[in-house]
């Protein structure tokens, strides 16, 4: 059968998106002809902040002593998931040499990028997981310098706990710098700090519309649209914890798609009436972002098996992606679009937000189906190296003239065959090319 909404999306998430291009350009523009001062500038006007902007070891000390012992103890505890994870995949990216022909070997290097900016949102709500996920991940990968920004407070600065989370986490300097300002200054080099090689992190529409200009000057993570979330459900499903985990990620804010797609009509529709009571019993920030989220851009989808269920969720390739249905290794197989995939109602999407080791900076907008999150790899450069014999470089040089020549690039032939020349001065060899 064909897909049956039983609760359709009035916008999605592109909807109503302002044009903030020229806003942003401008701002870049500024800070990069003024330097320091026009950060600033930027940092008084939008902040409302006027202390320091590169903290110093005794505000860190200071800011770290406000951060409650169990907090502590549960950043530590994100923060060694994370770093574990990120050790193992490091270990999946290794140099190689591989002899191609004989007498003619070409290898692979990872190289870790010199300087790693991580942006931590600090506005709505204060992210102190993109701290843990954003600076460890950039520590393991081995970057000689990482600094973290955030947006600080009136009168207060960087939230305390993110302050330390960036710290504890291998943070070099830490900036009290929110928006477009502090991508800037991480990009420019400001404040004393060398020029980012990769920027990463999370934020609002302004921040990924200046990661989104800055691109290809500075590499980027991704370009991240509001967060979303697809639960693929069947019978064996519990709907409370359906709903509740729906609920969870729609509290991100009003225009963060949840999405459920099963093939049991009657847990939907248990799901579906769980749905407004639970957004009622949320905080009152966090209930009115849910509502709106739920209301506008919710979708429940009713599919005829499992197979259509699962190419559903591949059209989609949501963010998260969390499965609570029968046979977990059939999915795991059959799932190829997805920015980071909860098996099991054992596990859900908030753990990997926060403390179960895997990056929660994934793509969305659809994203995931040609990019994965943050990881390891992000911070890596993958170079190639060769090297010959010079018996090993003949063949390699007979078909390089060729080609070339081909092509219509006599100056590639050339550099072919003055080896040639000199190598194999007492042979012959047909560098022409044949159509």
């Amino acid at each position: 059968m064909a897909r049956d909404y039983l609760k359709k999306a009035t916008l999605t998430a592109q909807s109503g998106a302002s044009d903030v291009h020229e806003v942003v350009q401008e701002i870049l523009t500024n800070i990069e002809a003024g330097g320091d001062a026009a950060a600033i500038e930027y940092a008084a006007k939008f902040d409302k902040y006027d202390g320091n902007i590169i903290l110093t070891p005794e505000e860190i000390e200071a800011a770290s002593a406000l951060v409650p012992e169990k907090l502590k103890a549960d950043i530590q505890f994100s923060h060694d998931n994370v770093r574990r994870f990120a050790e193992a995949q490091k270990e999946t990216v290794r140099n190689i040499e591989y002899e191609v022909v004989p007498g003619f070997v070409a290898g692979q290097k990872a190289i870790p990028v010199d300087a790693a900016g991580c942006y931590v949102p600090g506005g709505r709500y204060s992210h102190i997981a993109s701290a843990i996920m954003t600076v460890t991940t950039a520590k393991v990968a081995g970057c000689n310098h990482i600094t973290a920004t955030s947006p600080p407070h009136p009168g207060v600065g960087v939230a305390p706990a993110i302050i330390y989370a960036a710290h504890v986490c291998g943070a070099d300097k830490i900036m009290a710098l929110g928006g477009v300002q502090g991508v800037a200054a991480m990009t420019f080099g400001l404040f004393g700090l060398p020029k980012a090689s990769i920027l990463v992190g999370p934020g609002n529409q302004f921040v990924a519309e200046a990661k989104r200009i800055l691109f290809g000057r500075v590499g980027i993570d991704m370009i991240a649209g509001p967060t979303d979330s697809l639960i693929l459900a069947d019978k064996t499903a519990d709907p409370h914890i359906v709903a509740t985990d729906l609920v969870s990620q729609a509290e991100h804010g009003y225009n963060s798609p949840v999405w459920l797609v099963t093939d049991d009509r009657a847990l939907a529709e248990d799901v579906m009436g769980r749905v407004p009571g639970l957004i009622d019993d949320l905080p009152e920030l966090n209930r009115d972002n849910a509502r709106a989220a739920w209301r506008d851009y919710a979708e429940v989808i009713l599919c005829a098996d499992r197979e259509e269920m699962a190419a559903t969720s591949d059209e989609y390739a949501p963010e998260h992606l969390t499965v609570q249905a029968a046979d977990l290794e059939w999915w795991l197989d059959r799932l190829s679009c997805y920015g980071s995939l909860f098996l099991g109602e054992e596990t859900t999407v908030s753990y990997g937000d926060k403390a179960s080791g895997t990056n929660h900076v994934l793509p969305t907008s659809r994203a995931a189906s040609y990019t994965g999150g943050l990881s390891i790899h992000k911070y890596m450069k993958i170079v190639t190296w060769q090297r010959a014999t010079r018996d090993g470089s003949k063949r390699v040089a007979e078909a390089t003239a060729r080609i070339s020549r081909l092509e219509g690039m006599e100056g590639h032939a050339r550099a072919a065959d003055v080896r040639l020349a000199k190598y194999f001065p007492d042979e012959t060899f047909d560098l022409t090319a044949d159509e």
